[in-house]
């Protein structure tokens, strides 16, 4: 049975979590951080809103957990390094309030630009000053958008639609990705203070964007500047925001979320010229709907299918792109195991090696995959897709990967080289048939095995009799060969010898092996 705590308690849309007998959810509405400790040693997955923080100190004592999912987008209120660390997956949703907060993105706008709540709040005083209230028209305004994202996009398109000029910053999207959005330009941040008559912030709340509008930031604005923020709280600095206010450099402000929730005792509250909600941008019906039915799929996929989606801290991918991807996966997975397995010494680097068609796709998974894997062998620590990445990196394991666009001899090809402190180690993979994983070649030698099950790696000189003799070894002790393959250079020299047996031998039957004129070692490997 596997148990979920969910701290808020509006459940439509999570039918088919509820519904689904292999899941116990307990349901405890924003718990105290001393309750939260309390009770979640117990659970194996979370699922939340942004009222409650999943600190470094809940997740040290979740002993059980493997799964922290966000209802939403933004993910601050977790602590991602603590997670990734302790091998837990964090996800959320980013897609499912888009619109929603793209269009309390305008109604802010438009509210600031027509005085529209200071008016409302005029008129049932019983007062009817319309001098008081002129507004400004958006048409031909320059909206500046920080974050061109999913929201940030569907603001561009609605802002151009009322005959705004639009230019963006994000310094992770590409001039030819811009211009696809027709008359959208792309600025540099101080380009954006210094033009934009509006200026809507939809970034993630990081290091690097913590107080990014700041005093200074706002300094390089044009006088009468308008300010939206329905991104994260912390982004903009509250009190320098609240000078520029006063001051009337800034116009207006309209804030949706806000460094500390709930918003108390701040003094943008004394302010006339600012609205402020109560972190509404995804409080709509479809929006709260349509992400309940994705949260109850993503943590079902996760838990019954191992299939990850909205991975924050682990590399996912789409669903039609991870049945191409799953065999791969699969083939990928024992090379790991086999070469972590065959190696000596500390690792130093890792250099993977993608040819062919599977050069065209995400091998992120593929990558770290491998690593846990290859790191599950070798080392007493609990390592999973989570984690593997970062223990490779915190030992000071150097990791590369290359893509080759054409395989010489296969339609795909996967290598693993590994360098440690005593040896260098290669592992060649491809899939048969695009589908059964096999071994062609390890350290430079050709072989064809099938990874599976009982092996022994037998290091010989290849010379007469020695597959002989670990064949009588074997048959006398009723071990069946299942299937057997030589790797070699040249007759005489250097070889390799794979054994696949059908139960796996014993100790005192590999040391007899061991112990055969001509073979240097011989290592048990269970894939």
């Amino acid at each position: 049975m596997i148990k979920m705590l969910m701290t808020y308690s509006n459940k439509e849309g999570l039918e088919k979590l509820f519904n689904n007998k292999n899941f116990n959810i307990d349901v405890v509405p924003k718990p105290d951080v001393n309750k939260f400790k309390e009770i979640i040693p117990d659970y194996d997955g979370l699922l939340i809103r942004s009222e409650v923080k999943v600190t470094r100190e809940i997740v040290n004592v979740a002993k059980n957990l493997k799964l922290v999912v966000r209802a939403g987008t933004g993910v601050d209120n977790i602590d991602i390094k603590a997670s990734t660390e302790r091998g837990i997956v964090v996800m959320n949703v980013p897609g499912g309030n888009t619109i929603s907060a793209c269009e309390h993105t305008f109604a802010l706008l438009l509210s600031m630009a027509r005085n529209i709540p200071h008016a409302y709040n005029s008129i049932k005083s019983g007062e009817w000053k319309r001098d008081k209230f002129v507004g400004i028209e958006l048409f031909n305004k320059t909206l500046g958008i920080i974050g061109f994202g999913r929201i940030g996009r569907e603001v561009a398109r609605r802002a151009l639609s009322y005959g705004m000029k639009v230019i963006v910053y994000d310094p992770f999207v590409s001039e030819d990705f811009i211009k696809s959005f027709g008359d959208v330009e792309l600025k540099t941040l101080d380009e954006i203070y210094k033009e934009a008559d509006f200026i809507t912030i939809h970034t993630p709340l990081n290091d690097s964007t913590k107080h990014l509008i700041n005093k200074q930031a706002i300094e390089k604005m044009k006088t009468g500047v308008i300010l939206v923020n329905c991104a994260r709280g912390g982004i903009i600095d509250e009190i320098a925001l609240y000078d520029a206010l006063k001051s009337g450099k800034v116009k207006s402000a309209a804030l949706d979320v806000f460094e500390k929730e709930p918003l108390k005792d701040s003094p943008l509250l004394e302010l006339d010229n600012v609205i402020l909600t109560p972190h509404l941008g995804a409080s709509t019906e479809e929006a709260q709907l349509r992400i309940a039915q994705e949260v109850s799929e993503m943590i079902v996929d996760f838990f019954e299918k191992n299939i990850v989606r909205n991975a924050i801290n682990i590399p996912s991918v789409a669903q039609e792109i991870y049945k191409i991807l799953k065999p791969y996966l699969g083939l990928i997975e024992k090379m790991g195991s086999f070469q972590g397995q065959i190696i000596e010494g500390g690792i130093k680097q890792i250099n993977l090696e993608y040819a062919g068609e599977i050069s065209n796709f995400n091998t992120a998974p593929l990558t770290t995959t491998y690593l846990k894997e290859l790191l599950t062998r070798i080392l007493d620590i609990k390592v999973n897709l989570v984690n593997a990445q970062y223990i490779a990196i915190e030992r000071g394991i150097k990791i590369k990967e290359t893509k080759i666009p054409t395989s010489e001899n296969y339609s795909s090809l996967i290598d693993a080289k590994i360098i440690t402190d005593k040896m260098e180690s290669n592992v060649s993979g491809i899939l048969f048939s695009h589908k059964f994983p096999r071994i062609v070649n390890i350290n430079d030698l050709d072989i064809d095995i099938s990874p599976e099950g009982c092996m022994l790696f037998v290091e010989n000189i290849d010379k007469p009799g020695i597959i002989g003799q670990i064949g009588t070894i074997l048959g006398e002790n009723n071990i069946n060969i299942g299937g057997m393959q030589v790797g070699r250079k040249e007759s005489k020299g250097n070889a390799i010898t794979i054994v696949n047996v059908d139960v796996c031998p014993e100790k005192e039957i590999i040391d007899r092996i061991s112990k055969i004129n001509g073979i240097t070692s011989v290592k048990l490997i269970v894939v």
